[in-house]
Formats: structure tokens, C-alpha cells, sequence
């Protein structure tokens, strides 16, 4: 079976799709910072350091397909000038890593899955938005919109070494084991459903069993190439979010609480852009090549979530 080389592969998508990924027979190779130990044999790890552009060579000789998903959490703190040069810097330097690797070490590497957000997106012109965003676009002009290009061009000197490179542009993950989910349902735990904003905002959301779905169905179907919008069919406002969810873990037994956007830019500064952003992203793309949802509305994800 092919060996897949994972970047990123002890976070939230990392652990979920190296675990899918044994499932499906795949050998793996976790790059890390440190030296760590993994309990199936079938999983390795080795070092490599973005400041200093080392990888390990043996890593990259083995590896048949890269997934990268390294990079620095871009809700973990506030976006102070240091913290978003950290942002920035996680994406471009690894990925230029990398194309380095690849072009210097021997290695028969036939595809580069990446990480890419939608992010790359800007605002909802219109809510609803009746031309929801698609592949074609460019990117928008705030921070994360030129984070996201640079995250991609960095990699895109790939292809001229033959490699098929694919970028998938991720929602709001939903997951059990951390990321979004866990900070919508945290008011939820003492009966609060906070809505942000006027709670209008257009969430693009995907289940993390089908964004790791996504990945391996990326990896087997070589015809693939490109960007690719890794969100779920249905959208869903942040209002009609944070009441589902409230509803599923309390039933009856909770207030709707509005945080007002003043507030939110008070605790979070220049991130609150991205919280109170609607933003309806198309996933036409992907399910035009064939791929199919588990969890296309909110209602079967948030059930798949509470089983």
C-alpha cells in the first residue's frame, strides 16, 4: 500500500486522518518537530525544523503523496503584528520547505494534498447570497485572503517538478475532539446559546469524517487537480447553528443570548472580522468529482456528533 507522508499529523484533521488512513491499509509518516512514538507500527514519524529548512531525506524518498496541514491556529490567539507574521510564516516557510525537498531529494512522490481555508474568500456581498463563492474567485484583499494566496503560491512550484498538487480551501470544521465546536457548545454546557452578532453570518461548515473523507477521495482520484472548497452543501446561519446545537445538548432548557459585535471586537480585536463574516462557499467542485457527504445538513452532522 502507498505511503503517506503527514504534515500536521497531531492535530485536530492530522489525528482523525491518520487513523482513516491505517484503516485503509496506507502506511504513514507523521513529520514532527520532536521524535515521538506512535502505538501501530504502521505509523512512523520523522524530524524536520521550518526555521532552519531541514527535513528528514528519508521521509521524503519514502513517501508516495504528502498531506500538509502544518500550520500556526489562526483562532488560538489574538492577531497581534507578531502573531499574525507566526500565522503567515507557519504556512509559507513549511510549504517552501517542501518544494525545496522535493526538487533537492531523489523521491517518487506523485501528489501534494494541502491545506488551504476559506478564508481565501471575502464577505458575503448579499445575505443570503444568491452566487455563493466558488474555486475561480480570487482571493480577497484582507489577512486571511493574502494569507491563504501565499499559503498557495508558496506550493505552487510543485507542479513543475510533475507533481499533482491539490488545495483544499476548509470550513469550520466540526469535531468532537476540539476546534469550533467546542467553543459554540461551551456557553451551551450552562444553558446559554451565545449568538454572535446578528447571528445573519453564513457559517461553510464541514463534518471532520467528511473533510477526512475528502482528503483520502483527493488522494485516490489522480484526475484531481487545483483548489477544491472542502465545505458541506448546506450552509448554515450562526444563529440556526448555535440553536441546533443548543437544542441537541439541553433540549428545551436554554436562553438565547446575543453577544453583541462591539463587544466581540473589544475581546477579540482584528479577528472579530472573521467571526461576524458571513461567508457562503460553493462545494459544487467537489461533488462534481464524484465525492459524496455523510453529513450534508446541519441536522445528520450534529446527530452523527452527539452518538
Amino acid at each position: 500500500m502507498a505511503t503517506i507522508l503527514i504534515t500536521g499529523g497531531t492535530g485536530l484533521i492530522g489525528k482523525s486522518l491518520v487513523n482513516a488512513l491505517l484503516e485503509k491499509k496506507y502506511e504513514v509518516i507523521i513529520v514532527s518537530r520532536e521524535k515521538l512514538e506512535h502505538p501501530d507500527l504502521r505509523v512512523s514519524y520523522a524530524l524536520w525544523d521550518i526555521r532552519a529548512q531541514t527535513i528528514d531525506a528519508d521521509a521524503i524518498s519514502k513517501a508516495d503523496h504528502i498531506i500538509h496541514l502544518a500550520g500556526a491556529g489562526v483562532a488560538d490567539k489574538r492577531w497581534t503584528v507578531k502573531r499574525k507574521k507566526e500565522i503567515v510564516d507557519s504556512r509559507v516557510k513549511s510549504c517552501e520547505l517542501l518544494v525545496k525537498a522535493i526538487h533537492d531529494i531523489p523521491n517518487h512522490i506523485q501528489s501534494v494534498i494541502s491545506a488551504s481555508a476559506i478564508g481565501w474568500y471575502g464577505p458575503d456581498p448579499a445575505i443570503p447570497n444568491p452566487h455563493p463563492f466558488t474555486e475561480d474567485q480570487p482571493a480577497n484583499d484582507d489577512f486571511l485572503g493574502q494569507t491563504c494566496k501565499k499559503w498557495e503560491e508558496s506550493l505552487e512550484p510543485i507542479t513543475a517538478a510533475g507533481k499533482r498538487l491539490v488545495k483544499m480551501r476548509t470550513g469550520i470544521v466540526l469535531s468532537n475532539d476540539g476546534g469550533a465546536l467546542k467553543e459554540f457548545t461551551r456557553p451551551v454546557k450552562f444553558g446559554l446559546a451565545t449568538i454572535l452578532g446578528s447571528g445573519k453570518q453564513m457559517i461553510s461548515w464541514i463534518h471532520i469524517d467528511d473533510l477526512v473523507r475528502a482528503y483520502i477521495y483527493v488522494i485516490e482520484n489522480t484526475q484531481l487537480n487545483g483548489a477544491y472548497n472542502a465545505v458541506g452543501p448546506r450552509p448554515i446561519n450562526n444563529k440556526e447553528l448555535v440553536i441546533q446545537l443548543a437544542s441537541s445538548i439541553k433540549g428545551k432548557f436554554y436562553v438565547p443570548v446575543h453577544v453583541p459585535a462591539f463587544v466581540l471586537k473589544i475581546m477579540l480585536g482584528e479577528m472579530s472580522i472573521e467571526v461576524l463574516k458571513s461567508a457562503t462557499v460553493d462545494c459544487q467542485k467537489l461533488h462534481t468529482a464524484g465525492f459524496t457527504f455523510l453529513y450534508p445538513d446541519i441536522q445528520s452532522a450534529i446527530e452523527a456528533l452527539n452518538k
